[in-house]
């Protein structure tokens, strides 16, 4: 029987349910901005990242969690005593800046929430050392200072043995042409840039099936990849702030990013209007992702509606933007491709991978 990501606990319509129904409260506090000289510009709300917008300039703030990825490290640390919270800290600051850049805002701080059920989880200076060690690299690759946290104990709330990470981020769009607005067009390239493998979503399956795998973690993946499941799983995520600096700085014409994280390829259609996004170069799938679909088993369709899939960032441009988008996304140290083109089809919204026989319509992706 082939496995869903509700299968582990996450109903995306019941999320999603909650998410619109925050949207439309918090909408009736947006005049409150004008005490502090700020206005709420237009479609922000249901965006990555939220706007306020003064003469001048562009205020972004992000709050953003890490997910179940560290009982990953947990599980693995337990197992080998080998230490993945360098590369969980990192995680959680690369699904905050990463959501931030969506709106072309630059991180500028960022802020860590370290709740732990129990004090004694510091305990471990290893473990927590790499944490701290990681949190500054995420934010270092990010190009933002570390303004500070929250580090409570929830005793009964969290579990003893067990801390929830996320944070927030503050930045700035300036001047305020460089505002990523939605603006896209009939037509426009699509790139995408490549994870580094699962990243920040899906994880509470990949927990699932590694319960069901004879070696857990320790299982080796295959297909042509020398790492257990574990240490693929563990990878730390991308950042993808220095692309969107780097096209910003080359005067390149960014018209939509999407940060593709929860809701998999689907999220590629984030945007309220109406389009068709068509995949004509999917680009090969990663050995890791190769075998979640045979562990699982989890269906290709499954998959792509899950997880990145080994894509986790893409930018809509105009075709004469597309040399000058490569150009800056590698010279920036990132993998980046020329993957399909945006189609206006009157009121229809989807997204399409011919090459895989897939086709997710706008009903999907309920996120506004």
């Amino acid at each position: 029987m082939s496995l869903s990501y509700e299968s582990s606990g996450v109903n995306y319509d019941q999320l999603d349910a909650f998410k619109r129904a925050c949207q439309k409260a918090a909408k009736t506090t947006a005049p409150l901005l004008g005490h502090h000289g700020y206005a709420e510009p237009a479609n922000t709300r249901g965006e990555s990242c939220y706007l306020m917008e003064a003469a001048d300039h562009f205020l972004a703030h992000v709050e953003e969690g890490l997910g179940t990825k560290n009982l990953v490290a947990d599980a693995v640390y337990a197992a080998t005593g080998k230490n993945f919270y360098r590369e969980i800290s990192i995680d959680t600051v690369a699904t905050i800046v990463n959501d931030l850049v969506t709106c072309g805002a630059l991180p500028i701080s960022v802020a860590m929430h370290a709740a732990v059920g129990e004090s004694a989880w510091f305990a471990d200076a290893v473990r927590m050392e790499a944490l701290v060690e990681g949190w500054a690299e995420g934010c270092r690759q990010a190009g933002a200072v570390w303004g500070g946290g929250e580090t409570p104990t929830l005793r009964g709330i969290v579990h003893s043995d067990a801390i929830v990470l996320a944070g927030s981020a503050i930045g700035k769009i300036a001047p305020k042409s460089q505002r990523i607005t939605g603006a896209v067009r009939d037509g426009d390239a699509i790139v995408f840039l490549a994870s580094s493998g699962v990243q920040t979503n899906g994880l509470s399956l990949c927990r699932l099936i590694a319960s069901r795998l004879p070696q857990g973690y320790q299982t080796p993946i295959g297909h042509g990849d020398l790492r257990t499941y574990g240490e693929a799983l563990l990878a730390p995520s991308v950042i993808y702030v220095n692309f969107v600096r780097a096209c910003q700085e080359a005067g390149v014409n960014l018209n939509y990013v999407a940060h593709v994280t929860g809701h998999g390829w689907r999220k590629l259609m984030r945007l309220e209007e109406p389009f068709v996004y068509e995949i004509h170069t999917p680009g090969e799938e990663p050995a890791l992702f190769k075998f979640l679909r045979a562990a699982g088993p989890i269906d290709l369709r499954e998959a792509y509606a899950t997880f990145n899939q080994g894509v986790g960032f893409a930018a809509y441009i105009p075709p004469a933007c597309l040399d000058a988008t490569l150009a800056a996304a590698r010279a920036s140290g990132y993998t980046a491709w020329h993957a399909g083109t945006v189609k206006k089809e009157g009121l229809r919204k989807a997204v399409t991978i011919p090459s895989l026989g897939l086709v997710y319509d706008g009903g999907t992706l309920q996120v506004r």
